[in-house]
């Protein structure tokens, strides 16, 4: 199995590839991954003491990179387990774990709520974090098909496809089921499809995952999670039979039917990710340029449709139909979400209160359109992206793709 995985904004995205791992190459990333584990731990701590002796001084030391790269380069010459490892991968978790500091400190410099707060590094226990090893180009390379780590680690990857251009890094990982993957880092490159004239408008909800401004591009809720519920509630049930005391490992049936809760669990998600990257390639496919609701589904988790919100997956729906638009070229605008659902796509007026959920017809007072209210919403889309939404269906309006083109 091959995907793309989200696109980031310096060009590059993530290809990611099944690994045939041998019990010896099995054990010896195994090995590799607890070393990185325990220097991950050691820079927490060296962090916390550090933090706890300015605070008791009154001094001003640091605890960055440089610090945190000598303190490597010590247990690598005292700790001969550590040194059987590679340098590469232990010098990445140093630099995965300053940038996740970091960030933890802006957070508590700029004063945001602790609810959105990144938080500080913490400690990764051996029973609950799953191995992730990190790579730069100088600690892998491809032969004859077969992954060559750093170490002597040679893994089989199942390519299901051509990678496009030369990966920069590689990660190797394993996920909550067991399998192992390979997710490398190439440039990307972009796909220009043939233009055709046409906008669209696009706005998320719940009882529908996407509605358009074109009826045949709308995209209906899949209920993924609601097919599997019965028999994921069946697994969990088994689980919750055999849960271990506090403090001891669980026994072989508890795994297994942890394993079974991890597989089906793995099996929506990928339903998910299918429907939605179909529907973003049909999308982008018939329309030259999108506007597309910057909604931040977050909140609804906090809701009484926090169950068949989740299941719709607006998130990975709007992360999927980006991703596609910049691989192939198309001009993406997010319009904000604000009073979407009260203003009118045809005369702009804006009603004097919101309208409760239960109310899926929107009728304006002002010049009489009605209209449903999740259509409206997605005009209104092109409206606010400067686009006329009379054109969506019939093409372009006039100008408008050539001036943002330019």
């Amino acid at each position: 199995m091959a995907a793309e995985a989200r696109t980031d904004d310096a060009g590059h995205a993530r290809w990611s590839f099944r690994l045939r791992v041998s019990s010896t190459a099995r054990t010896a990333l195994v090995g590799e991954w607890d070393r990185c584990r325990w220097v991950w731990n050691e820079c927490v701590a060296k962090s916390k003491a550090v933090y706890l002796r300015n605070k008791a001084t009154g001094e001003k030391r640091t605890c960055g990179p440089a610090q945190l790269d000598r303190m490597l380069t010590d247990a690598r010459k005292l700790t001969p387990w550590v040194r059987e490892g590679s340098s590469v991968a232990q010098q990445q978790v140093v630099r995965d774990f300053g940038k996740s500091r970091a960030k933890g400190q802006k957070d508590i410099k700029d004063r945001l709520p602790m609810h959105r707060r990144a938080g500080m590094p913490r400690w990764k226990k051996k029973r609950d974090a799953l191995p992730s090893l990190n790579y730069t180009r100088r600690g892998f390379r491809l032969k004859d098909g077969r992954l060559h780590l750093a170490g002597g680690i040679v893994v089989t990857v199942v390519w299901s496809r051509d990678l496009p251009a030369e990966p920069s890094s590689v990660r190797v990982h394993q996920d909550s089921t067991g399998a192992w993957y390979a997710s490398f880092v190439v440039p990307v490159r972009v796909l220009p499809l043939p233009e055709t004239g046409r906008v669209i408008g696009i706005d998320w909800g719940v009882k529908e995952t996407a509605t358009t401004t074109s009826d045949a591009h709308d995209l209906p809720h899949a209920q993924h999670g609601k097919t599997a519920a019965q028999k994921l509630a069946r697994y969990q049930r088994m689980m919750a039979r055999r849960k271990p005391a506090k403090g001891k490992s669980g026994s072989n049936s508890y795994k297994a039917a942890k394993r079974q809760v991890a597989k089906l669990h793995k099996k929506i998600a990928r339903q998910r990710q299918d429907t939605a990257r179909k529907w973003a390639k049909k999308v982008v496919r018939d329309h030259d340029v999108l506007a597309v609701e910057d909604f931040r589904p977050k909140f609804l988790a906090k809701t009484t449709m926090a169950r068949k919100a989740a299941d719709a997956a607006i998130g990975a729906t709007k992360s999927a139909l980006i991703e596609q638009a910049r691989k192939h070229g198309r001009v993406v605008h997010l319009v904000h979400p604000a009073h979407t659902t009260m203003d009118c796509a045809q005369c702009g007026a804006r009603t004097k209160h919101a309208l409760p959920l239960s109310e899926r017809t929107y009728a304006c007072t002002m010049c009489g359109a009605v209209s449903p209210r999740d259509k409206n919403s997605a005009r209104v889309m092109l409206v606010r992206a400067g686009l006329n939404p009379a054109g969506a269906d019939r093409g372009s309006p006039g100008g408008v793709l050539s001036r943002l083109a330019a």
